[in-house]
């Protein structure tokens, strides 16, 4: 069987997982540099430019995605039936450029900002430094007054011993 042959009937029955790789798009310069990637995801709520084909040149937002069509369906992007109705259209990921991102899922963001997923993102450092003074204060209010209590403790038991 011919190599190209080979790789299309690959790509034609591909696992769910590995076809849903392949819906990447890759990003816009800005968000290259701010995230230091090439490509991500597209997820619903993103928006993109499509740059490549006949409806090059259109902005909008991601609206549907598909494994089947193998495509994304933008804001904005349809075609004319015969009898006048209009119909959605699926533009391929390689067509594409997103230009902002989807900030809902905060799993997705955290993984292209190079931090654990599972943790929680910091939104507001200042409170959580003011947490972490009251903490400090508490622990040192504590250890002086077990301290205190330990000195009484000894002294009471040097009493009984006299």
């Amino acid at each position: 069987m011919n190599g190209t042959k080979m790789r299309n009937r690959q790509i034609y029955y591909a696992t769910h997982q590995t076809a849903n790789s392949q819906l990447s798009g890759s990003l816009s310069t800005e968000l290259r540099k701010k995230y230091g990637k090439r490509s991500v995801r597209i997820v619903e709520g993103d928006t993109v430019r499509v740059f490549r084909g006949e409806f090059s040149g259109v902005d909008g937002k991601v609206t549907k995605i598909s494994l089947a069509d193998n495509g994304v369906n933008i804001e904005g992007v349809k075609k004319d039936k015969i009898k006048g109705d209009k119909f959605d259209v699926f533009i391929n990921p390689t067509n594409i450029i997103i230009t902002g991102l989807n900030s809902d899922d905060k799993w997705r963001m955290n993984k292209l900002e190079g931090k654990k997923p599972r943790t929680e993102r910091i939104t507001e450092p200042k409170k959580e430094v003011s947490k972490q003074e009251d903490k400090t204060e508490k622990k040192s209010e504590r250890k002086t007054s077990k301290g205190e209590k330990l000195n009484e403790g000894s002294k009471t038991k040097k009493k009984e011993e006299n």
